[in-house]
């Protein structure tokens, strides 16, 4: 059987298949669903210094394909989940990873410091990206600030890092360099895209704090490009994420460049799905004949990528 371990630089994880922040609540919601021992690795809804009450309801609509959410970081507080959640999650015998956010580099640095007190952690993943917060997203898209937050965090702490990167920018590419350089040990690509759903006849946004973010199937294609992109600019490892429901969209991430995947919103609708995809994942590599993860990863034609490559370079057009 082909080995299902992946390293991510200094994060191991017995698998590539971990459940996405936000989706999974912190995991018992989901005991009756869901053997934790089998996944790669669960990464609780994101944790701010202080508690958020979240953004106004209706928070979140489904679309076409996919589910536009506005929850605002809704959550107790770093405190209260240290209190209430750490030692439960910890126990679930697989790979923990928090995520958090703050309003600068400050808040960052203190929470990483507070979280770096519990070894049993795995490491931690910088939300950077949220896109319906105030604050979150500008860090994602600068390179300057992702840079300075992913270096400060690094240096203030002994875990690894991960940082989750918005796809709200013209160019990603830039942006995971500057946290790749910054010491990043892996990438998360993609949060979601923003987006607005509308009620014609109210004349008024759907979502009570106006713009959300989209996720699920109708932004796989989106994720899979910039995964690619990434891969041929970045060595640092990179976690793909956007509209995975089953093995076939798993492979596809992995051949595109990414080392590890993050089912999101597909639990939602189907909670044992990442178990499950891990047993799929073992038969699908032995009928490859792969020995390990690392076989199948990154592994797209590269006449395709050349072709893909002379798309992107754009002709000037004579002004007449």
């Amino acid at each position: 059987m082909a080995r299902l371990d992946v390293v991510l630089n200094r994060l191991h994880l017995k698998n590539p298949i971990l459940v996405a922040s936000g989706t999974f609540g912190y995991a018992r919601e989901m005991v009756a669903y869901a053997d934790f021992a089998k996944l790669g690795g669960i990464i609780p809804k994101t944790v701010t210094p202080l508690p958020r009450p979240g953004n106004p309801p209706p928070r979140t609509v489904e679309t076409s394909s996919g589910l536009l959410n506005s929850i605002g970081l809704d959550n107790d507080g770093l405190e209260a989940f240290i209190e209430k959640h750490l030692e439960a999650l910890l126990g679930m015998g697989t790979a923990i990873i928090a995520n958090i956010a703050g309003k600068n580099t400050a808040e960052f640095v203190q929470m990483a410091q507070r979280l770096n007190e519990f070894p049993g952690l795995a490491a931690l993943e910088l939300n950077v990206s949220c896109p319906n917060v105030s604050g979150g997203v500008d860090y994602g898209t600068n390179p300057k600030m992702t840079a300075e937050v992913v270096s400060a965090v690094r240096n203030a702490c002994d875990l690894p890092i991960v940082a989750k990167l918005t796809p709200n920018v013209t160019s990603i590419v830039e942006i995971a360099k500057a946290a790749s350089e910054a010491g990043a040990d892996a990438l998360s690509l993609v949060n979601t895209f923003q987006g607005l759903s509308v009620n014609w006849r109210k004349r008024k946004p759907v979502l009570g704090n106006g713009i959300g973010g989209l996720s699920g199937p109708a932004i796989k294609p989106l994720a899979l490009r910039i995964v690619w992109q990434v891969a041929q600019a970045v060595k640092t490892p990179i976690i793909g994420i956007g509209g995975i429901q089953s093995i076939d969209d798993v492979m596809e991430f992995l051949v595109c460049g990414a080392t590890a995947v993050q089912i999101g919103t597909a639990n939602f609708y189907n909670p044992s799905l990442a178990t499950n995809l891990v047993d799929q994942l073992s038969v699908v590599l032995d009928e490859e004949g792969c020995e390990s993860v690392s076989d199948i990863v990154g592994t797209i034609q590269p006449s395709t990528v050349a072709k893909m490559i002379a798309s992107q370079t754009c002709a000037t057009v004579p002004a007449h």
